[in-house]
């Protein structure tokens, strides 16, 4: 029988009391299983923090001796106890090293998906479909007019201007993407990297992951090179320098609102969109999805009579 209480939300983030451990807790906790290393989702200061080893050296890059007293790092499919809860990662597809979190209780299975793509993305893990009793899925697209475009579309639009861009992008996950991308699909582009974000490149490189050409930012090669010069900024870098000169000013994501007042629009996101959703809830075959981190009333109305949707946020 499904648990209704299997995981509430609390201050402190998503709890399990089966188990007694918190997902992607908000606050230091005991047991904390993490799903990625952002830092909506990863925080430092935990006293027990279960991931994968790319999302261990992320947090220990970001909070230093503070990323948690003791990490135990699980390879995806490898399976392991926290109270009477058994637990697995699976990959999520969202950035190198994130995981889906599938638990079993008592005979039945839930699906934890964190953040997640399933589109293809040869800088990170592919996603990978899980069947479960409860699929508790993020929402941050679940509406029916985000659909997202072929990211191989959208950074192909950067091969239609030779003015220099300024592309704002997450440290995490995004540049990374961005570079790959840009490195297959934009050879004419000659891509820098903020100092900020390089340390990120280096751990993607050192676990396999081949992004192609970059540079650390020169800002004289950025001043003699009126053409063709991609600089790679975080959002606070970005937005810091809004009125900047000499460059068309681009950021990559899935929102909207990010992309007015810009140069180019580049809606390349790393969460699923309304199609996507769908698509992975009739592949995991769930008896209920429970909905988080977005609005989940589309999703409610559109399954209405057919699957229970509850929604936790």
């Amino acid at each position: 029988m499904i648990k209704e209480d299997f995981i509430v939300i609390t201050p402190t983030g998503l709890y399990c009391r089966y188990g007694d451990f918190y997902l992607d807790p908000q606050q230091p906790v005991k047991e904390a299983v993490v799903s990625h290393a952002h830092g909506d989702h990863a925080i430092g200061g935990s006293q027990n923090v279960y991931c994968t080893a790319p999302t261990e050296s992320f947090m220990k890059h970001r909070y230093r001796k503070f990323a948690a007293v003791d990490f135990h790092i699980k390879a995806y499919h490898e399976q392991f106890k926290i109270g009477e809860v058994f637990i697995s990662f699976y990959s999520a597809g969202h950035i190198l090293g994130s995981a889906q979190v599938f638990m079993e209780y008592e005979g039945v299975k839930y699906l934890y998906t964190g953040d997640y793509k399933i589109e293809p993305d040869a800088s990170c893990e592919p996603f990978e479909f899980v069947k479960a009793d409860v699929l508790i899925t993020e929402s941050t697209f679940a509406n029916p007019e985000t659909i997202h475009p072929s990211s191989i579309e959208e950074i192909e639009k950067l091969n239609g201007t030779k003015s220099n861009i300024m592309l704002g992008a997450y440290a995490l996950g995004k540049s990374q993407r961005l570079i790959q991308l840009m490195h297959q699909y934009c050879p004419g582009k000659n891509v820098m990297v903020h100092h900020s974000i390089m340390p990120f490149v280096k751990i993607y490189e050192d676990y396999g992951v081949k992004l192609g050409n970059y540079k650390m930012y020169d800002r004289k090669v950025m001043k003699n090179n009126p053409e063709s010069q991609v600089y790679i900024v975080p959002p606070m870098v970005f937005h810091s320098y809004h009125k900047a000169i000499n460059v068309v000013r681009v950021f990559a994501s899935g929102w909207k609102k990010l992309q007015q007042q810009n140069g180019i629009s580049l809606y390349i996101s790393d969460h699923a969109d309304w199609n996507a959703i769908l698509e992975t809830i009739e592949k995991v075959k769930p008896q209920q999805v429970w909905t988080l981190h977005g609005d989940g009333k589309q999703l409610k109305e559109y399954f209405d009579g057919k699957l229970a949707v509850k929604i936790l946020n």
